[in-house]
């Protein structure tokens, strides 16, 4: 019984390393430590592995900062905009209701990917929640149409 309860703890949510310069480190670093305690009332949760991302909720949404360009963008590629901040979501996952989301801050470096499991649709609460602290301790390098 014991070890089923130390297997179903399990330890935080696991966040992959971003290959990142060190300006786009610190800020990075300072957005983690800047982001709520709730995303679309969900609490906090702990983390493994690298220390620019954050999580929230069962089943996680998961902040990472420092990433690449997301596939499927381009100069066409249209934004979701919330309080002033653009996201990139593929085509795909708008029209999909069902599908889990991964939006990506397009026009800001350095970048931030959100994944929003489907069970929290729709993103625009946790665009919202997660906005200022990203227009914060991110640079706009262009806007996004």
């Amino acid at each position: 019984m014991l070890l089923a309860l130390v297997g179903a703890c399990g330890g935080g949510v696991e966040i992959p390393d971003s290959d990142v310069s060190a300006a786009e480190r610190k800020s990075c670093s300072t957005l983690v430590d800047a982001l709520p305690a709730e995303v679309s009332d969900q609490p906090r949760r702990d983390t493994d592995g690298s220390p620019l991302g954050a999580a929230w909720g069962d089943p996680a949404i998961v902040l990472r900062c420092g990433v690449d360009e997301p596939e499927g963008y381009d100069q066409f590629a249209s934004c979701q905009v919330a309080n002033g901040l653009g996201w990139f979501v593929p085509d795909d996952q708008i029209e999909d209701q069902g599908k889990d989301v991964v939006m990506t801050t397009v026009e800001r470096t350095p970048r931030v990917e959100v994944r929003v499991p489907a069970e929290y649709r729709p993103p625009v609460p946790v665009m919202v929640d997660l906005g200022e602290a990203i227009k914060a301790h991110t640079r706009l390098v262009k806007r996004c149409s």
